[in-house]
């Protein structure tokens, strides 16, 4: 409406020559739910509050460090000294899968901490009342995948039902995409039977939200946890007796064999017994590191069994990594994971076949050592692999930013006048953000126009009933640019011709 004028003078008025532009949105911020020392800013309790951090001497600020794990040790034969390792307490994943994110690209995320770690693991942490768990996700607008590497501790009846709920959330909110792992005893001695395994996996997952997650496996052998942090307070107070006696009988051996002297095997028997006693400290860890090698075996076999680890903390981290340098668009395959010795099981082209294209298209992508290029990510799919249009994990996840962006942009023209004026700045302001989607590599198409189109407006997206309803209606039609997830290379041989 003109402003009426009523006093002589000169008046400036401004008018808007541009439509308002649609702003990215981030697309490389996880949230991870799980367990933690504490969950503490300066007198503020963090329980069961989303926590945005950046490093992960933040997360240890709030959230504090890791827990001390603790092993049982089983005498098998005190003959031969062969021994058994079984995990008793203090088994949480999530600060190491932190450790794992930032070692592989990560920054910005999200925490939620259900607990610390005196209490014991339940599926009530993390799928309980209203604010409780994933639940306190559903308020915030800025985590783009979900992450919950703790899920794996619920064992093999519970945590199928945590993962459904993991996609029924990202389903809801229709922003975010989950990450998730497969599980695996880690306790088992057996070779593990990765056929077994993914058929358990995908029985767990049901047939609801496929889209919307995608599946890593094997676990993952890393060196995130270092061996200074490794001693024989990692053995529970009933192992130190069967310690004592197998490190003895290390030391008669020795002494039997003539490779070292009686006055030196009362020394080092006296070191040992020290274990049982409250003499016992930091220094003596370290010489019996040196004096006794089946004392180093047992701690290495400990710190590798703390260092074997689900994969999706450090996927989340590559996610990451990849959209920050690359592009949402780029699928998050073919890339090397860091801090990571090989993976737990070797898998091979016969049996990534089943896992990659099951009859029921519920994919898991493997993780896979290749000669001379390290461990690297060899799975691109969603866990929907039958659907054309969410098969790819990169599909999926550019779509999502896409939608995010255009309805953050459109909602300024909330409640404007439903007229040709409006449908315009609003397809000239999507059409522009298309277009530098289009030149990031993200739709595929030669010219702007074969890559999407936008139309709006009556007679072609709405009808005279829908202006009388308020409603209007946009039309986005877009070409996603899909991975090259198989390359076949054809030969044949020719005549000769000269």
């Amino acid at each position: 409406m003109a402003k009426v004028l009523a006093t002589p003078g000169v008046y400036i008025e401004e008018k808007s020559a541009f439509p308002n532009s649609a702003v990215p949105v981030a697309t490389a911020v996880p949230a991870f739910v799980g367990y933690t020392e504490k969950a503490l800013r300066d007198t503020k309790d963090l329980s069961n509050v989303p926590t945005r951090i950046s490093s992960l001497a933040e997360f240890q600020l709030y959230f504090g460090q890791g827990p001390k794990t603790t092993y049982d040790l089983t005498i098998l034969d005190e003959a031969i000294k062969k021994y058994r390792l079984s995990q008793k307490d203090g088994r949480y994943l999530l600060y190491l899968s932190m450790k794992f994110f930032f070692a592989n690209g990560g920054s910005d995320c999200y925490i939620v901490s259900i607990g610390n770690y005196a209490q014991p693991v339940k599926k009530e942490d993390f799928l309980g009342k209203e604010n409780i768990g994933i639940d306190t996700l559903k308020k915030e607008s800025e985590p783009t995948m979900l992450v919950i590497p703790d899920s794996m501790l619920l064992g093999q009846d519970a945590y199928g039902e945590l993962h459904q709920a993991m996609l029924a959330h990202c389903s809801k909110m229709t922003s975010r995409f989950a990450i998730l792992d497969v599980y695996m005893d880690e306790n088992a001695e057996a070779e593990p039977d990765t056929q077994k395994i993914a058929e358990a996996f995908r029985n767990n997952i049901g047939d609801h939200n496929l889209q919307w997650g995608a599946a890593y496996y094997p676990w993952l052998e890393t060196t995130i946890d270092g061996s200074e942090s490794v001693s024989f307070t990692n053995l529970a107070p009933k192992a130190i007796d069967p310690l004592i006696k197998l490190l003895e009988k290390e030391v008669d051996d020795n002494r039997t064999a003539g490779h070292i002297d009686d006055k030196r095997a009362e020394k080092i028997k006296a070191e040992i017994q020290k274990l049982g006693t409250l003499a016992a400290d930091t220094n003596l860890h370290q010489t019996l590191l040196v004096v006794s090698p089946l004392y180093k075996t047992i701690m290495e076999t400990i710190m590798a069994k703390i260092n074997l680890l689900p994969p999706s903390g450090g996927l989340a981290g590559i996610y990451s990594m990849i959209d920050n340098n690359v592009g949402v668009f780029q699928s998050p395959a073919n890339v090397s994971i860091g801090s990571v010795i090989k993976p737990c099981v070797n898998i091979t082209d016969d049996v990534q076949e089943d896992l990659n294209t099951p009859l029921n298209g519920k994919a898991i992508n493997a993780i896979r050592t290749f000669p001379g290029k390290g461990v690297l990510i060899w799975g691109a799919r969603t866990l929907d692999g039958n659907s054309q249009d969410w098969r790819y994990v990169s599909v999926r996840r550019t779509v999502i930013f896409i939608e995010q962006s255009i309805k953050y942009a459109v909602e300024p023209y909330v409640f404007a006048p439903n007229t040709a004026a409006t449908w315009t700045n609003v397809k000239v302001m999507i059409s522009n953000f298309l277009t530098n989607v289009w030149q990031s590599g993200a739709l595929a198409g030669a010219m702007p126009d074969q890559a999407f189109s936008v139309d709006v407006g009556l007679g072609t997206t709405m009808t005279p009933v829908d202006v009388l309803d308020g409603i209007m209606r946009i039309t986005v039609k877009i070409a996603v640019t899909r991975p090259a997830e198989f390359i076949v290379i054809t030969l044949q041989q020719k005549m000769q011709e000269s």
